[in-house]
């Protein structure tokens, strides 16, 4: 076992005495396994990998990093982008991917129970004999777990009509930093009080760890009517979108990919989308049948009032998930053109989408590189995937310089450095850029009180971490009552 720091140490050998062998990790070669998440650019290997499989051993593994001061990472499947999960090199990674059960699917209060490592498409494969489903559906949903969608509070292609994680979430089981085991929220909605449980949900682990989640489930609705839009270019796609929009129709969905994404889907799974095209919108409406079926018509309308050349209907699941592939495949597909690439995630206001769509081309052209663009349209949060080779000198660190300039943008036309993604330890040197001093104080005055010691994915989110005794604004003289005794800074 490699060198470790003395508390470290100390920690290693209680989970070794207190856990079973298996769920202890410290070998070096299965160490590198955790050693980043779906952001590879950041790597660093843990001192110790911790496979729980029960709230038990969660709160175990946190009581001995609190009592000795050493830090603790919570990591699901490690799909997340912003390095959310990036290990501490001296501190414990608690993997919660083995808390797989669902515990309860019911249909008459329209709710299920999960555990924190269940997949997210498995709840509503689970769901689906009672005819409902999980609304929130990241592209990743196929591998990404509930407790990690909690975490970064993730939203998904209909996040434009039903809403983030936060939406769906009712109740959370947490292990504390301090390694109390506390129960977020209820079962029933709107509970009393402070809204303590909407802290956490997107607090990107810094805030404990969940170990169960009760999620809100909708019924399947009675119609979808999905459609494919091929049009010339991106602005009138853009154009499209605004109008329908402006109508007055909320889609569940509205995604769109431009030429470079179609390459690369085309590539990887043959989507078939239309030749020729510019740009792809993907709508998808849902409802009662009238309804569908009204706002359909006006949609096909809009679309080809701004240019759409091709319009293609699903008439069937099967068609409906041929046009989703594309889409769904976006991310992953663009390894088909490119041997390295960057996800990036900001959100800008939808009108702005082809001012800065324009402007981002500008940049990447200045520096010789190439950005594919597949995004969640209705709701303006940009995906720009940032192409480029790590073997020619110099491009990986234009791709960075890049990627940073498009934040920059999106924060110039009134948007933001994030939409579902997390700014995780990526971005955290773009929080200043969003917000001031006094902002950052008072998030992190959250932070520190439920947890003082900063022993929760420390490094995330902050990009300088303040200490949970320091008084926020300039430093000022202690308190009488404090230089007494009497009172702490907490």
């Amino acid at each position: 076992m490699p060198h470790t720091p003395g508390p470290t140490a100390a920690v290693i050998s209680r989970l070794q005495s207190a856990l079973p062998h298996a769920a202890v990790i410290t070998d070096p070669t299965r160490l590198a396994t955790y050693d980043c998440d779906g952001l590879l650019h950041y790597r660093v290997t843990p001192a110790v990998v911790v496979l729980a499989t029960d709230a038990e051993q969660v709160q175990l593994a946190v009581r001995c990093c609190s009592d000795a001061g050493v830090p603790f990472v919570a990591r699901g499947s490690g799909t997340g982008l912003s390095g959310g999960a990036l290990p501490h090199a001296d501190g414990v990674l608690i993997v919660m991917s083995g808390f797989r059960t669902i515990h309860e699917v019911s249909a008459d209060d329209q709710r299920a129970v999960v555990d924190p490592g269940v997949i997210n498409l498995q709840v509503s494969q689970a769901a689906a004999p009672v005819g409902y489903y999980y609304a929130p559906d990241p592209s990743s949903q196929q591998i990404c777990t509930i407790g990690g969608n909690v975490a970064e509070n993730s939203g998904g292609a209909h996040c434009l009509k039903y809403g983030f994680t936060a939406n769906h979430v009712l109740s959370i089981d947490v292990i504390t930093p301090d390694g109390e085991a506390v129960t977020l929220g209820q079962r029933a909605p709107d509970a009393p009080g402070y809204d303590v449980m909407g802290a956490f949900v997107g607090s990107e682990g810094t805030l404990g760890i969940a170990t169960s989640v009760t999620v809100r489930l909708l019924r399947r609705p009675a119609s979808v009517h999905t459609l494919l839009a091929g049009f010339r270019s991106t602005d009138e796609a853009g154009a499209a979108v605004s109008a329908v929009i402006g109508a007055g129709i909320l889609p569940a969905a509205i995604e769109m990919m431009d030429a470079l994404a179609i390459e690369a889907a085309e590539a990887a799974v043959a989507c078939n989308y239309p030749a020729g095209a510019g740009a792809v919108l993907v709508v998808e409406l849902d409802g009662p049948d009238a309804e569908v079926e009204h706002e359909a018509s006006q949609v096909e309308r809009l679309c080809r009032d701004n240019g759409a050349f091709e319009i293609r209907v699903a008439a069937d699941d099967a068609e409906r998930q041929a046009i989703w592939r594309g889409r769904k495949s976006a991310f992953a597909a663009v390894g088909r053109i490119s041997p390295d690439y960057i996800v990036q995630d900001g959100v800008i206001p939808r009108t702005a989408l082809s001012e800065v769509l324009h402007e981002m081309k500008q940049l990447a052209d200045e520096r010789g590189i190439r950005v594919a663009n597949v995004f969640h349209a209705g709701d303006g949060n940009l995906h720009p995937l940032v192409l480029f080779d790590e073997t020619i000198p110099g491009q990986g660190e234009l791709a960075e310089e890049l990627s940073g300039a498009i934040l920059d943008l999106c924060l110039s036309h009134g948007g933001s450095i994030t939409g579902e993604h997390g700014v995780g330890f990526d971005k955290a040197p773009h929080m200043p850029k969003m917000f001031s001093a006094d902002d950052l104080d008072t998030m992190q005055l959250v932070r520190c009180a439920f947890d003082p010691g900063g022993i929760s994915n420390p490094g995330k989110i902050y990009p300088t971490p303040r200490l949970c005794g320091e008084v926020p604004g300039k430093r000022k003289a202690a308190h009488p009552l404090q230089q007494t005794g009497q009172a702490d800074i907490f």
